[in-house]
């Protein structure tokens, strides 16, 4: 089999293509490599899966025509292999051409000429992190072997599915093996070599099983059939490599490994190779299969697939490389410079103070640049405050919501004393309106502390992400400005009282808003008569005058509203009617009418105490005497109240009180939802506005403070550095793909070639060629 038993297009059309992407991807390993498990960018590559002892090493020393894995009965692949071939140009002179091998993790890199020692390095490492007792580890090791011999292929060769843990394995040990290979192969850049031995049912096949799990399509995956050599006799296996058991869209490739007793041998991969190629020709089944057969065609399939599948990727490759270079520069921008200087910091502090107070101002007044089209914030979720929250609220609130009828009259009767008024006092309307005036006092306070709140949350969010870097100057700006705004809360909310205090003090009822006296009276009358359905009552002889009821109303705006009853009770035996009062009075009774009964007069009791001590003393004298000794008095109860009737007078003075409360209170009121939001913006947001830079340069603008304030944490410092190897790296796998010729840029169609592509080859590649010898045979 020779190079030229492939189609004369994929010959001519790959070869060149395969020169230049495969080293750029290899190139590419090599820049990722650094940066281990971090990395995130997944390169194309061939991971080879197989169970233990299915060829895997075999079929991978033949692909590079040199002995240098290690061998054994056990698990021998223990760690992942990562495995870059990079062929070579041929000595010009005839001579023997050099080969050798690289190490990443040899610092400095060294060629190893001698694969016995690239085989005891490999045992090394693996035992230095995997123990030396078959354990398993998902930390890759990376090597590179430079040939003339191969053709350039990037390979991981993954540990072998075992069934049975041995040595310091865990007993899970073939779900956790199962578990690394597919963290590989599950990546849409991963093509998957699997290898199965054709010395066993296919349909069993663990690696096939895998792969379906990753690959469902079978896209991915290139099956490779080894052992053919030793198939039970009269079978063979040429419905597997024509893919009709399981179909695979890439195909199989039947191969012949080297056998135990050839590897105890020493017999060359060489020799194995013109062995594996005599077998073919032997067997008249596999006639018409030279495409699909030996280790030759597997490295030209792999080589060609390997092509177009980067091919396919390279868009995506490059936009995912500079998508995850924009967000590498846009952190390490966010951990800063570092300033060692003192006059650097003074600056930087500086600036910092600066920054955030323009922030602080910015957003106050809706000027900031980060403004939210979602929610309110800043300056306007303090006018919504003011509005919706603390006036909405107090125009809701009725006065007289918490007073009854009985409360009222309760008042105006205490208002009195021992004394019965004759009008209606003007204290229990004081009283009662300051008592409501002073409710204002906690919805304005807390209205304060809402605007308080809303300025720390506008304060933290003004926190630059620069400051991240300073955790201590973050916290103790944090605290000045907390501070700064408490002291700024303490005047408003001492204002705020103050105008409590100041609308209690002193009772305005002279306020041109205010209801006065006479209008509130023609109000409570209606509204007393409009309630009560109207009956004819006889008038006392002794009651005023309607005309004079009329002209003594001018004269309730004073310090009285209305006049009254004795006592504020009106009985039926206070008011005699016109017959009784002409009626003469029995003898011996008492005559309760006119003015004397009204104010309680003397005049009627000294008659009957005259007519008592003027009776001659007789035996019913003396009984008399003995009935008026005998009367006891009800001791009063400890809690008096007034009776639960109210007469039509003591409705009508509820009512005006009632008016003249919520009067003066709707009086009060505006002026509390003018002047308290004035006293906030006054005391507390401007005030913390306009001295807030001066407060942080008093506080934290010193000479001993500034070294203290601007100190980094150690964990930032790595932060910073791991930030800024990672952007080298990208930025170096930038320039790579930049290198890429113009004849790989340009295989994708529709994808756009720059206008600063290089057309000349990259240093120490070629174009991909393949040696033949005489016989025509690939020379590997």
């Amino acid at each position: 089999m020779s190079v030229d038993d492939l189609p004369p297009s994929s010959a001519s059309a790959v070869t060149p293509l395969g020169s230049s992407v495969i080293p750029i991807v290899n190139k590419l390993q090599d820049i990722f490599a650094q940066l281990g498990s971090q990395s995130t960018i997944a390169l194309p590559q061939v991971a080879v899966v197989g169970s233990q002892s299915s060829g895997k090493s075999s079929v991978l020393e033949a692909l590079v025509g040199r002995d240098f894995l290690p061998r054994g009965n056990d698990i021998c692949t223990r760690r992942p292999l990562r495995l870059q071939l990079v062929q070579t140009k041929p000595s010009s002179d005839g001579g023997s051409d050099e080969e050798w091998g690289e190490f990443l993790h040899h610092d400095p890199v060294r060629r190893i000429y001698d694969f016995s020692e690239i085989r005891r390095e490999i045992e090394a490492e693996t035992n230095r992190v995997s123990g030396e007792n078959k354990g398993v580890s998902d930390i890759p090791i990376g090597l590179k072997i430079f040939s003339p011999n191969v053709l350039d292929i990037s390979l991981v060769d993954l540990p072998g599915i075992t069934k049975v843990p041995v040595g310091d394995q865990p007993s899970d040990i073939e779900a956790r093996i199962r578990t690394m290979i597919l963290t590989y192969i599950k990546e849409p850049s991963c093509l998957i070599l699997a290898v199965s031995p054709a010395n066993t049912d296919l349909a069993n096949s663990d690696a096939l099983q895998i792969a379906g799990n990753a690959d469902p399509d079978g896209h991915r995956t290139i099956g490779v059939i080894t052992k053919l050599d030793i198939m039970d006799r009269g079978t063979d296996a040429r419905n597997h490599l024509l893919g009709k058991t399981i179909p695979l869209r890439l195909g199989y490739v039947g191969v012949v490994n080297r056998s135990q007793e050839d590897i105890l041998m020493n017999r060359s991969i060489k020799d194995a190779l013109v062995a594996e190629e005599k077998f073919f020709r032997s067997r008249p089944v596999y006639s018409g299969l030279t495409d699909r057969l030996g280790v030759p065609q597997l490295a030209k399939k792999l080589n060609q697939v390997l092509v177009q599948h980067i091919k396919a990727l390279l868009p995506s490759l490059k936009s995912r490389i500079n998508n995850a270079l924009f967000a590498t520069a846009k952190e390490y921008e966010s951990y800063g410079d570092i300033t060692e200087s003192r006059g650097g910091q003074g600056a930087l502090l500086l600036s910092f103070i600066t920054k955030y107070c323009e922030a602080y101002s910015s957003t106050l007044e809706g000027k900031s640049k980060e403004m939210s089209t979602s929610e309110l914030s800043g300056g306007a979720r303090i006018l919504y405050i003011f509005q919706s929250v603390f006036v909405k609220s107090l125009e809701e609130v009725d006065p007289c919501e918490d007073l009854t009828a009985d409360d009222i009259r309760t008042a105006i009767q205490n208002a009195t004393g021992p004394r019965s008024a004759l009008f209606v006092p003007d204290v229990p309307f004081e009283v009662l309106v300051r008592r409501q005036i002073s409710r204002l006092l906690d919805p304005s306070l807390q209205c304060a502390r809402f605007i308080f709140d809303e300025l720390v949350k506008i304060s933290h969010q003004c926190m630059m992400k620069e400051l991240q870097r300073f955790p201590v100057l973050q916290k103790r700006m944090d605290e000045v400005i907390g501070n700064f705004l408490r002291e700024g809360l303490e005047p408003s909310q001492a204002m705020i009282r103050d105008l409590i205090e100041m609308e209690m003090d002193y009772i305005n009822t002279s306020h041109p808003n205010f209801i006065g006296g006479t209008k509130a009276v023609e109000q409570a009358m209606q509204t007393v008569k409009s309630s009560r359905i109207p009956h004819p009552v006889a008038r006392p002889r002794d009651t005023v005058e309607p005309e004079r009821t009329a002209s003594s109303g001018s004269q309730i705006k004073t310090r009285s509203f209305l006049g009254r009853q004795a006592n504020g009770i009106i009985t039926d035996q206070a008011f005699p009617t016109a017959a009784d009062a002409e009626r003469p009075a029995p003898a011996g009774s008492t005559s309760w009418s006119g003015f004397s009964s009204i104010f309680r007069g003397s005049d009627g009791q000294a008659a009957a105490k005259n007519n008592l001590l003027n009776k001659p003393f007789s035996g019913t004298t003396q009984e008399v005497y003995q009935n008026l000794s005998t009367i006891y008095l009800k001791e009063p109860p400890t809690i008096l109240k007034s009776s639960e009737t109210h007469s039509e007078q003591e409705s009508v003075e509820i009512e005006i009180t009632k008016l003249l409360l919520k009067s003066y209170y709707d009086i009060v009121r505006k002026n509390v939802e003018d002047l308290v939001p004035k006293a906030i913006m006054h005391f507390l947001v401007n005030y913390t506005k306009r001295e807030l830079h001066n407060v942080f340069i008093e506080k934290l603008y010193r000479e001993n403070l500034i070294e203290e304030l601007l100190k980094e944490p150690d964990e930032l410092a790595i932060k910073r550095k791991r930030t800024q190897e990672t952007l080298r790296i990208l930025q170096q796998a930038n320039r790579t793909l930049d290198e890429l010729p113009l004849e790989a840029e340009s295989v994708e169609r529709g994808y756009k070639i720059g206008s600063e592509a290089k057309h000349e080859e990259l240093p120490g590649t070629r174009r991909s060629r393949t040696e033949t010898n005489g016989n025509g045979r690939l020379h590997m």
